[in-house]
């Protein structure tokens, strides 16, 4: 291979304007990308796949019950209210907690599909637009995902108001790597976590199919963040970290809040303050909060944001266990857990067609 020699040395050549939004860089060093990034886009090429075809949309979801899960997992469960309840009511909680919760999903990711495209235009290196490229596919695939699964539901909400604030703060903020720790580290990290705990706990395929196969693009866009903020949050001064763990520190309460569901218990004619009032003291749903943080803990430690600012937040939170939990294992697991699926799949499959093949035996020896 010829090595490619530049007529105009590429830190002259490099180009910024501005879209109204924000700022757009060009930067024409191709030559010059992180291994490690390019691997990843290499990975995001080959990992590409099609919602309609992977899964498998003519499962039935039990209305009554969608996620098939204990109903010591509803946030009422123990309460006052929930005993009140009669079998229908208790139905109607279900469905209408698994159709927040996925509309929630549903409206992350779209934020998400716009910020990558941000990240498209106001990263400087190349190598980062390279993967970022990848990632708008992922974030609209799981827009149509998610979509799907809330139109077999029959029921959706709208955003939830924390999750709103946070995603005004990070799409109207013009530092590019704002948007990486809004969203590849803060939004994604606590979606991976919420995502993580329905696939272990559902008894129903589709739910689990939906969201380990996103888990499995999430962790890479994860891991995208990381390497990119790790190699330049070093760069800033000890105010520019400050201001970024401050923030930090803001969007994980908003983020923990958003999981109370105010909206639900309202739809349901529910006393909202006394509801409220028994999801934030409930024991389980406070274990279920902090569960939220086991990849955004160890996240910001690893990229360089651990100043006293965010561990007093994660001391406070009671999340400070999560700081030495082990990323990449974590990664690993989540995308086993979606080629187990695949693997699962193929040979349910392929035991029906042998089952199948068998019976045309029968038929067969029988006319004869």
């Amino acid at each position: 291979m010829i090595d490619l020699h530049y007529a105009v040395p590429v830190e002259q050549t490099g180009w910024k304007t501005s879209d109204g939004s924000g700022t757009v860089r060009f930067q024409w060093d191709y030559d010059a990308g992180r291994e490690e990034l390019l691997a990843l886009y290499d990975k995001g090429k080959r990992k590409q796949w099609d919602a309609a075809e992977r899964i498998d949309w003519s499962h039935e979801i039990d209305l009554d019950d969608p996620l098939r899960t204990s109903d010591e997992y509803i946030p009422l469960f123990g309460s006052p209210m929930w005993e009140k309840m009669d079998e229908r009511a208790r139905a109607e909680a279900r469905r209408h907690m698994v159709a927040w919760q996925f509309s929630q999903f549903l409206h992350g990711e779209q934020g998400a599909l716009v910020c990558t495209a941000k990240i498209v235009q106001n990263v400087p290196a190349v190598d980062a637009k390279f993967y970022a490229a990848t990632q708008v596919m992922d974030e609209a695939r799981h827009v149509e995902a998610y979509g799907r699964y809330l139109s077999k539901l029959g029921l959706a909400y709208p955003v939830n108001p924390h999750l709103r604030s946070l995603l005004d703060d990070v799409l109207t903020d013009a530092r590019w790597d704002m948007t990486y720790l809004g969203m590849q580290v803060l939004i994604e990290g606590l979606a991976l976590a919420a995502f993580g705990l329905i696939r272990n706990q559902t008894g129903d395929d589709l739910a689990r199919a939906l969201n380990a196969y996103v888990m499995q693009d999430e962790a890479r866009h994860v891991m995208f963040g990381r390497h990119v903020l790790r190699s330049y949050y070093p760069q800033l001064t000890e105010a520019e970290r400050a201001e970024r763990e401050a923030f930090c520190a803001e969007a994980c309460y908003l983020m923990r809040d958003r999981f109370l569901a105010e909206e639900v218990w309202e739809t349901l004619g529910l006393d909202s303050a006394e509801t409220v009032k028994w999801v934030q003291d409930s024991e389980l749903q406070r274990a279920f909060r902090s569960l939220l943080f086991t990849r955004i803990v160890p996240t910001l430690k690893d990229i360089g944001l651990w100043g006293p600012t965010l561990r007093q937040t994660f001391s406070d939170m009671g999340v400070m266990g999560f700081e030495s939990v082990d990323l990449d294992s974590v990664i690993a697991e989540d995308e086993q857990a979606a080629d187990d699926i695949d693997a699962a799949r193929r040979a349910a499959a392929s035991a029906m067609a042998v089952s199948r093949a068998g019976v045309d035996e029968v038929v067969e020896a029988g006319r004869g």
